[in-house]
């Protein structure tokens, strides 16, 4: 996604991105797609990514079932001026669908996936899309995985097969994290190891999951901005290597008549 013009130091005070998630949020922004006009994002964190979504698509909606990060969010999405973000579950939407609906790094923390696949397809209109980034690779599963509730990473031919399995047609691929990424999943697996040996692996990985979304966040627009500088270049870098990295994002469109009895 282009920001619309002058944005770019406005979200860096407002909603500033983890390095990690500027790699991430490069990938994401290849795959919006056009033709949209409603937006749900399950799982919206702190907002960060969901308050660039509200930037660019006219109606956003974000939901987020932890209370702290439901707080943090609705600022952020407020302070851009469109938008709403909500403290429910997806299920608490009634029959409400939409013609997006994205899911950023959620999906490893559900314990089965693919009920959570078909509840996401039950809010997609038919013909729309869905969006979703992953932690890849069930071989590069580490410490850190484990620390922030994971129950998998995913292979990129798995998932597509779960996704079809869920009614959902051309799928689309790409990796991200290749260069900088892998740096940053190595600082990220010390941390989450020696976190894991004094106290954290006693906590439930509920508690793992709720704090996830809270871990490391970035504040600050002088912070945001010199985030969003320092990774240019390897988001440059990573354009260069679609099918490498640490993470997927992955886009892929509702089949007609799919997901309606889901």
């Amino acid at each position: 996604m282009t920001d619309h013009a002058g944005s770019a130091p406005v979200m860096d005070a407002v909603a500033p991105l983890m390095p990690n998630t500027w790699l991430r949020f490069d990938a994401i922004s290849r795959l919006l797609p056009d033709g949209v006009t409603d937006v749900l994002e399950i799982g919206c964190g702190q907002g960060a990514v969901g308050a660039r979504l509200a930037l660019r698509y006219d109606d956003y909606l974000g939901i987020e079932p932890d209370e702290t990060s439901y707080s943090v969010a609705s600022g952020r999405v407020a302070a851009v001026g469109r938008g709403e973000v909500k403290n429910v579950m997806a299920k608490e939407l009634g029959d409400r669908r939409f013609d997006l609906v994205c899911a950023f790094e959620v999906l490893e923390h559900l314990e089965d996936d693919r009920a959570a696949l078909a509840e996401f397809a039950a809010k997609v209109k038919p013909g729309g899309w869905l969006l979703l980034s992953v932690p890849a690779y069930q071989s590069r599963f580490g410490p850190w995985d484990e620390l922030v509730g994971h129950f998998r990473r995913y292979d990129p031919q798995g998932l597509t097969e779960l996704l079809h399995d869920a009614g959902f047609e051309d799928v689309e691929v790409l990796h991200c994290g290749a260069g900088l990424g892998f740096v940053l999943e190595g600082v990220r697996n010390a941390i989450g190891r020696r976190r894991l040996a004094r106290s954290a692996a006693d906590t439930s990985i509920e508690e793992r999951t709720a704090g996830s979304g809270r871990l490391f966040q970035p504040s600050g627009r002088l912070r945001g901005a010199a985030i969003r500088l320092g990774t240019d270049p390897f988001r440059l870098l990573q354009r260069a290597f679609p099918d490498k990295g640490t993470g997927l994002v992955v886009r892929a469109r509702l089949g007609d008549g799919a997901g309606a009895d889901a």
